[in-house]
């Protein structure tokens, strides 16, 4: 998968418009760096990717050893969750209004 020493973890996710994007930003951060096989000497990378059409998309790239990379992602998808729901941030999902007209 790699010749390099070092693997990127690449995570998107999503938090509602309304929510706090430095508070999201610090929440995925944190996470990334208690990561107990993420790299420390390089990343986490942490930025808003996407103004989506239901949420503020973020990229999450975390390093890691080639050897650890699905230790940190799933690390990652599970401690996220945790940490916006303690942190009062929710993940949206889509949702689209149907309006039928001409129905009685």
């Amino acid at each position: 998968y790699s010749i390099n020493q070092e693997r990127r973890v690449d995570l998107t996710f999503g938090i509602s418009y309304t929510d706090d994007i430095d508070k999201a930003k610090e929440v995925f951060t944190n996470v990334a760096k208690a990561c107990p096989n993420a790299l420390t000497n390089i990343g986490p990378d942490v930025f808003v990717s996407e103004l989506a059409d239901s949420s503020v998309n973020f990229a999450v790239r975390p390093y890691c050893k080639p050897v650890h990379y699905w230790d940190v992602y799933i690390y990652m998808l599970e401690n996220v969750k945790k940490e916006l729901d303690k942190a009062g941030i929710s993940i949206p999902f889509p949702q689209r209004d149907v309006h039928l007209h001409g129905q009685k």
